[in-house]
C-alpha cells in the first residue's frame, strides 16, 4: 500500500472539493486558487519519482546538466573520448535534437537547486501549474466563468499532462514548455484582440517565439487564431496586416538567432537535424508510424471515450447558420494540429497535446450546455450520465496515470549509480547498463559498449582510469 500516494490523493480531493464549494458561492478567485493548488499537489507527487525516466527525460536532463557550464554548446557526451555518429542523438556529442529553451530553463533550475530530480522537473511543474490558470482565463474571456472553471479543472487533473510534467513519458518537459507557451500566446492574442493594446501583441509574439524555441513550427497554430480573434473585434484589414507583421517580426527575433548560430557553430549537426525534422512529415522516424486516423482514435484515450460527442456537437454549433468566430478560433486550435499531424507520416500521441486547452474548453462548453438545459433535454437519464462521465472519465484516466495506489520504489540501478565514488574524475565506465544516467548523477564518462586493448591503453596513457561492468553491476578495473 502506498501511504504517501493515498494521502496525496485525499489531500487533492479535499482541495478540489473546497474549490468547488467556493465556486458555487461565486468566490471565483478563491476557487481558482484551490483548483490550481490541487493541480500542483498532483504534479509534485507524480514528479517525485527518485530517478530519471528512460524516454526522453534522461537525455534532456544530461544535455541540460552540461549546459549549466556551456549554455551555448548543447552536448550529450561533453567529452566524447570514443568515436561517435553525429546523426545518432542518443550517443553523439553536439546535441541539437531539441530546441534549447526548455533545456536552458532546466539548466538554470539545476544551477539554483543542484543536480537532482527536483531541479530537473521544477520548471515543468511551475509552467504546467500556471497553465491551469491560463486555461481558466481563456475559457472565461471567450465564453463564461463556468466554462473557464470546468476547463481549468480538466487541465488540472489531466493524466497525460501530469505525466509529461513528471518526465514519465516521451517528449516530457519539451512538450510541457511547448504547451505552456502556445497557451500563453493564445491568452495574449485574446487580450490584444479585446483591448487593441500593442503591449499584448508584443507579448503574444514573444510567446510564439518562445514556443518555437521550445519545440518548433507547430507553434504557428496561434496565427490563424490571432487573425480570427482580431477580425472578430473589428480590426480593419490594414490594422490586421500591420499588427500581424509586427507579431511575426517579434516571434522571428526570438527564435531565428539560435537557428543562425547553430548553423554557423555546428553546421553538420544543424543541417542533419533540420532535415530530420522535415523527415517527420515525409517519412516514418524511429518506427513511430500510424494510419491517417491515428489521432482521431488516440483522443478517446487521452481525453475520455466520449470526447467525440462534445467535439462533433461543437463543430455543428460553430457552423450552424452564421459562423461564430470565437468558436471557430477555438475549433481551429484543435483541428489544425489534428489535420497536420494526421497527414504527417511520423505519429506520436503527444503531438496533439498542444490542443488540450481547446479540447478542455470545448468539453466545458458542452457540459455547461447540458447542465443549463438538463430539464429540457431528453431522455434525462442520458443527460445525467453524460454530466457524470464527461469529467469522470478524465478523472479515471488521471488515476491510471498518476498511480497513487502503487508504491514508489527505486530501481536497483539508481542505488548503484548514486553510490559510485571513484578517486579520479577522469574515470570511464564500459559496458554500462545505464550510461546516460551515470553521466547525470556523476562526473564520470559511461558507455554501453566495450573497447579493445589498444584503445584502452591509449586512454590510460591520457590519464583515464577505466572500469568495465561484468555481470549485473559488478565492476572490474581495466589494466591495459
Amino acid at each position: 500500500m502506498n501511504i504517501i500516494g493515498i494521502a496525496t490523493l485525499i489531500l487533492a480531493i479535499v482541495t478540489f472539493s473546497l474549490s468547488f464549494r467556493y465556486f458555487r458561492i461565486k468566490k471565483t478567485n478563491i476557487a481558482l486558487l484551490f483548483l490550481v493548488l490541487g493541480g500542483l499537489i498532483l504534479r509534485i507527487y507524480t514528479a517525485s519519482d527518485p530517478y530519471l525516466h528512460e524516454w526522453d527525460e534522461r537525455y534532456h536532463t544530461l544535455v541540460a546538466k552540461n549546459m549549466t557550464e556551456q549554455p551555448l554548446k548543447p552536448t550529450l557526451y561533453s567529452d566524447p573520448i570514443l568515436d561517435y555518429d553525429y546523426k545518432d542523438w542518443t550517443r553523439n556529442h553536439i546535441w541539437l535534437h531539441k530546441q534549447p529553451l526548455p533545456l536552458w530553463a532546466i539548466a538554470g533550475s539545476m544551477s539554483l537547486f543542484g543536480i537532482n530530480e527536483f531541479a530537473l522537473r521544477f520548471p515543468s511543474i511551475l509552467l504546467s501549474t500556471i497553465a491551469i490558470w491560463l486555461t481558466f482565463l481563456i475559457g472565461y474571456m471567450l465564453f463564461n466563468r463556468r466554462t473557464g472553471y470546468i476547463a481549468a479543472f480538466l487541465f488540472a487533473i489531466h493524466g497525460l499532462i501530469i505525466e509529461l510534467t513528471a518526465g514519465r513519458v516521451t517528449t516530457d518537459h519539451i512538450d510541457v514548455f511547448f504547451l505552456f507557451f502556445i497557451t500563453l500566446a493564445v491568452y495574449f492574442a485574446i487580450r490584444f484582440s479585446k483591448s487593441k493594446k500593442e503591449l499584448y501583441n508584443i507579448l503574444c509574439g514573444l510567446s510564439i517565439g518562445a514556443a518555437i524555441l521550445s519545440r518548433w513550427m507547430a507553434a504557428l497554430v496561434v496565427i490563424p487564431i490571432w487573425i480570427i480573434l482580431a477580425y472578430n473585434n473589428r480590426f480593419t484589414i490594414k490594422q490586421l496586416s500591420l499588427h500581424l507583421i509586427k507579431l511575426l517580426f517579434i516571434a522571428t527575433l526570438i527564435f531565428l538567432p539560435w537557428q543562425i548560430y547553430i548553423h554557423q557553430a555546428f553546421p553538420a549537426e544543424a543541417a542533419w537535424e533540420s532535415g530530420y525534422n522535415l523527415l517527420h512529415l515525409t517519412g516514418t522516424v524511429e518506427d513511430h508510424s500510424g494510419e491517417i486516423l491515428y489521432y482521431v482514435d488516440k483522443i478517446r484515450i487521452i481525453f475520455g471515450e466520449i470526447i467525440y460527442l462534445p467535439l462533433l456537437w461543437f463543430m455543428w454549433v460553430t457552423f450552424r447558420g452564421k459562423i461564430h468566430l470565437k468558436r471557430l478560433a477555438l475549433l481551429l486550435w484543435f483541428l489544425i494540429p489534428l489535420i497536420v499531424f494526421s497527414l504527417a507520416h511520423t505519429k506520436m500521441q503527444n503531438y496533439i497535446i498542444i490542443s488540450a486547452p481547446a479540447i478542455f474548453i470545448i468539453t466545458a462548453i458542452f457540459w455547461n450546455y447540458l447542465y443549463v438545459y438538463r430539464n429540457k433535454l431528453k431522455p434525462k437519464w442520458i443527460i445525467v450520465i453524460l454530466l457524470i462521465l464527461l469529467p469522470g472519465l478524465p478523472v479515471r484516466y488521471s488515476l491510471e496515470r498518476i498511480k497513487p495506489f502503487q508504491k514508489k520504489s527505486k530501481p536497483e540501478w539508481v542505488e548503484h549509480v548514486k553510490s559510485l565514488n571513484f578517486k579520479h574524475d577522469k574515470t570511464i565506465l564500459l559496458n554500462s547498463p545505464r550510461p546516460i544516467e551515470t553521466m547525470f548523477y556523476t562526473n564520470y564518462i559511461a558507455y554501453r559498449k566495450d573497447i579493445d586493448q589498444k584503445k584502452a591503453k591509449q586512454l590510460s596513457n591520457n590519464g583515464y582510469h577505466i572500469y568495465r561492468y561484468k555481470k549485473g553491476f559488478q565492476l572490474e578495473k581495466v589494466n591495459p
